[in-house]
């Protein structure tokens, strides 16, 4: 298997809030300083990355392409490995994900936020946070990803509000 075959390709969506912070997930059935994670999910044979970026987006979150301003993407591919735990409990034969990242603006009303959109529920909540704050909640297997976006999209996070709202 090629490296490119060994890394299930992905995308990964920052969504930012018009005060510059980050759209936040808290996985389903997980607890802990690890258990945030900004939306994800795998690109369907023959499916554009920016495409899949907006499937993924309103499958997870119920954020619609109404809502949302396309802002950037990261060029080259991120990638990291799955734990040999992690690989385990899958029963997958990925070595890892490889993900192309988009950042877009929200402008949406956070009352159409809505995890239940499509099924099977990804967060149990949602918050938002500072772009900075994101490495440090992730998972630490992601945790190099998720550093690279915070350089890369930070033009993005710019007058970042300090108040974090939660929600269920």
């Amino acid at each position: 298997m090629s490296k490119r075959q060994e890394y299930r390709p992905c995308v990964g969506v920052a969504v930012f809030n018009m005060a510059g912070q980050v759209w936040l997930g808290k996985r389903m059935g997980h607890d802990g300083p690890h258990a945030w994670q900004m939306p994800q999910g795998g690109i369907d044979k023959g499916e554009a990355p920016e495409h899949a970026a907006v499937r993924e987006l309103f499958e997870e979150t119920g954020i619609t392409y109404e809502m949302i301003t396309p802002l950037g993407e990261i060029e080259p591919w991120l990638t990291y490995d799955f734990p040999p735990w992690h690989k385990q409990r899958k029963g997958r034969n990925w070595r890892g994900q490889k993900q192309k990242w988009f950042a877009f603006r929200f402008h949406g009303k956070e009352s159409d936020i809505d995890l239940k959109a499509h099924g099977p529920q990804e967060f149990s909540k949602w918050r938002w946070a500072d772009l900075a704050d994101a490495p440090d909640l992730i998972v630490p297997f992601k945790r190099d990803v998720y550093e690279e976006i915070a350089i890369r999209f930070a033009r993005f996070a710019k007058g970042v509000n300090s108040t974090k709202a939660s929600h269920g």
